[in-house]
């Protein structure tokens, strides 16, 4: 079976080059100008993959996407002119799962489409960076070829860096992506967790660094 994607965007040049990529790549993509077609769309259909433009017509990405919550976890990718760091907050409070910066590569769009749905469809491969293996399906760690066990928050947080290679994040967005929005305590939580990960990796070809006054980033050799 196909999977499908719905394309929420109210740029119709954007969304016939992203639907063109997609179904190119063996994708049913049906396109949607506002959020309210786009609802009637989801009453109608079921998709493995939204990508939900921020700023449309009527009913905007982050209405929408609080309304898709209420009764599922379809992977969603916000697609956004706006780059401050509070909407992506906002967007990860309310349950998105990614974001692409207009303009944007169609290839990195995909990668990160495929990542998401993978996951969600349990067909993810088997990611690499250097001597480290993740098996996702199973949720396990490999350094050197022995099992690395890893807490569910430090496994969380390994995958999730892994799948962003080279992309810093601040202590706000990793807290709210895996905390939660409400959580009472302060950044300090990422950090000692950031610590306990970097232990548990020690010398395997990724590192997990601190840029300052910004957050972190994962730098590694290869994943295939």
């Amino acid at each position: 079976m196909k999977q499908r994607l719905l394309i929420a965007e109210d740029d119709r040049l954007l969304a016939e080059a992203a639907g063109d990529y997609f179904t190119g790549k063996g994708w049913d993509v049906h396109t949607a100008e506002n959020g309210d077609r786009a609802l009637e769309l989801l009453v109608q259909n079921r998709y493995h993959l939204i990508l939900l433009d921020v700023m449309m017509p009527g009913c905007d990405g982050f209405t929408l996407c609080r309304q898709i919550r209420r009764d599922s976890s379809v992977p969603i990718i916000f697609i956004t002119a706006r780059v401050l760091e509070e909407d992506q907050l906002h967007g990860y409070s309310l349950g998105a799962d990614d974001y692409v910066t207009k303009p944007f590569s169609l290839p990195v769009l995909y990668a990160k489409a495929m990542a998401l749905t993978g996951r969600v469809l349990g067909t993810t491969p088997l990611m690499k960076a250097g001597a480290l293996t993740v098996d996702v399906n199973r949720r396990q760690v490999f350094s050197h070829g022995a099992l690395l066990p890893l807490p569910p928050k430090e496994y969380e947080l390994l995958l999730f860096l892994l799948e962003h290679p080279g992309r810093t994040f601040s202590r706000s967005q990793l807290l709210i992506r895996f905390w939660g929005y409400d959580f009472d305590g302060n950044e300090r939580v990422v950090d000692n967790h950031i610590k306990k990960l970097r232990k548990a990796l020690g010398s395997c070809g990724c590192t997990i660094h601190t840029v300052p006054k910004a957050g972190y980033r994962l730098e590694m050799d290869t994943v295939l």
